[in-house]
């Protein structure tokens, strides 16, 4: 039934220029620039204000209460605490299609280094011990243009009919929100969504939008090991069995999974991100803990890179003569699929509408390497479009470049889009986005 319905969705947009003369994108995008100017300014100030307090995965209280608000202002029926601090926002216009738009509510531990004026300096407690917090992902321009589209579209009522699903989701940054949300019975509670749509700001070109048809980002899992060893002074090593060396020992090794069995060209990523070993330097500690995420774009290497780290582990502390490391899988996620059909809707909406900012990545191409949780709902069997927007500008650029490096990425502690440009393009994407399946001709 879907697919029938994407099918007559992009024959519809495809027909002959005398059937496709109703509403123009470029009207439609007009509008969303009135909206932009005209309340950009509180805009910005809500941008700052998120910005400045992050709050990390599944203890955003302040953030969901702040947008909880700012829905319920608008006229939208907010249901909050939904998967931990989810919030899903329902607007009815009519019937129509109900189309759902996402945004991330979480935070990074992770210290601001980017000198703005509005830098975080907020902390959090992460498992009894405080450290600073940053939104080093974008999420707080996501949001910002969340809200900007949700006042795109009342705007503009005469243009959609349907049900709007606004849905803030928490814990993105440990890809474990989306699926809590599933679980805490969301399609018993809300409609399920005909069409789903989020984006996030990238380190490209400030303004810039970003579609790919297929595979978008990486499935993403999370490992923790711990050695077990046995501890001694420093200056008797004989004594002990040193997990910080087999720690090191699989670090090292772990490597070659990726280089020496997966078949040359293959998408595949191990990253050891902690190893937390000893107090003091004369002590070898009787345990180690390292942490890491592993990334891939098919099924089968996906199983190839847990079974590499296992295997590994396994033989590193064999070899150490240690009891067998535990090893705890944390949390994963799949790959986000952007349906073919509906990309190219949108696209061709959004070249018209954005002249010169759009450009589109076909199916055939390989997918990003980050990951996202949200395909847990594109999984759940919403079809969707995943977007990307830019928000380097162009000073960052030209420095950057001047200087012989890439410029800031996401998670970086200097990370720090362009805000304006980027807010404004990620709301007209959306907003655009969802008139392509719910407007009215």
């Amino acid at each position: 039934m879907r697919v029938k319905k994407l099918a007559l969705l992009a024959a519809s947009l495809l027909a002959s220029p005398a059937m496709a003369a109703a509403p123009d994108p470029k009207a439609d995008a007009a509008r969303v620039d009135a909206v932009l100017d005209k309340g950009y300014p509180q805009l910005e100030a809500l941008y700052k204000d998120i910005h400045q307090h992050p709050e990390i995965a599944f203890h955003e209280v302040r953030t969901a209460a702040l947008l909880a608000d700012r829905m319920r202002k608008l006229g939208f029926e907010v249901t909050e605490k939904v998967g931990g601090t989810g919030i899903v926002a329902l607007y009815r216009n009519g019937a129509g299609p109900t189309v759902l738009v996402r945004t991330e509510l979480d935070g990074l531990p992770l210290l601001e280094k980017t000198g703005l004026p509005y830098a975080s300096r907020a902390t959090q407690e992460i498992d009894g011990k405080v450290v600073p917090t940053m939104h080093g992902c974008g999420h707080d321009i996501h949001m910002s243009w969340w809200i900007a589209t949700a006042q795109a579209l009342l705007t503009m009522k005469d243009r959609w009919h349907g049900t709007l699903m606004f849905v803030a989701q928490p814990a993105e940054e440990t890809v474990e929100g989306a699926k809590a949300m599933l679980k805490d019975d969301f399609f018993k509670r809300f409609p399920k969504p005909d069409y789903g749509f989020a984006a996030h700001v990238m380190p490209y070109p400030a303004g810039t939008v970003m579609l790919k048809e297929g595979p978008v980002t990486s499935a993403a899992d999370a490992v923790k090991i711990t050695f077990k060893g046995k501890g001694a002074h420093g200056s008797m090593p004989a004594d002990s069995i040193d997990p910080i060396v087999m720690g090191a020992h699989f670090i090292s090794d772990v490597q070659t999974v990726i280089s020496r069995e997966l078949t040359p060209g293959t998408f595949g990523v191990i990253t050891v991100g902690t190893f937390h070993a000893g107090t003091v330097e004369n002590i070898i500690p009787d345990s180690a803990e390292l942490r890491l995420t592993l990334r891939s774009h098919d099924p089968e290497v996906r199983r190839q890179l847990l079974a590499g780290v296992r295997k590994t582990a396994l033989a590193a502390a064999s070899i150490a003569g240690a009891p067998e490391p535990d090893i705890a899988y944390l949390y994963g996620t799949a790959v986000t699929f952007n349906e073919v059909r509906l990309t190219d809707a949108v696209a061709q909406k959004l070249k018209i509408a954005m002249p010169g900012q759009v450009t589109v990545e076909p199916d055939y191409k390989p997918a990003g390497s980050g990951s996202e949780d949200y395909s847990e709902f594109v999984n759940a069997g919403i079809p969707s479009v995943f977007i990307g927007i830019g928000g380097s500008s162009q000073a960052v650029l030209d420095r950057a470049k001047t200087e012989g490096r890439k410029p800031p990425v996401n998670h970086s502690p200097f990370f720090a889009p362009d805000p304006e440009p980027s807010i404004r393009a990620g709301t007209k994407a959306l907003t655009l986005s969802v008139l392509s399946v719910a407007g009215v001709d």
